[in-house]
């Protein structure tokens, strides 16, 4: 049974790719408006006081990390989750 198409690596590759684009606008919102970026970050965290652990501190090297390996979870979480719906939408 083959549960890999076209569509599990459409989806995949769609997820990354969003996930990329949303990892690049906030490391630009962390450098343009830093002290909105916490703002904004500690209201999802419900208050967390965030400036205990900020730094803002971002260089070529840890945003190039950032970018593929967060772009990479991306990829392995969508093709996983793609794969597993198609494979229960089967058993129904």
């Amino acid at each position: 049974m083959n549960i890999v198409n076209n569509k599990t690596l459409a989806i995949a590759n769609a997820l990354a790719v969003t996930t990329a684009i949303a990892y690049v606008v906030c490391a630009v919102l962390v450098l343009l408006v830093p002290d909105l970026y916490l703002s904004v970050m500690q209201s999802w965290f419900h208050g967390l006081d965030l400036l205990k652990i900020s730094s803002a501190n971002i260089t070529i090297g840890s945003f190039v990390t950032g970018l593929i390996t967060i772009a990479a979870a991306a990829w392995v979480i969508g093709y996983l989750f793609t794969s597993v719906h198609s494979w229960m939408s089967k058993k129904q």
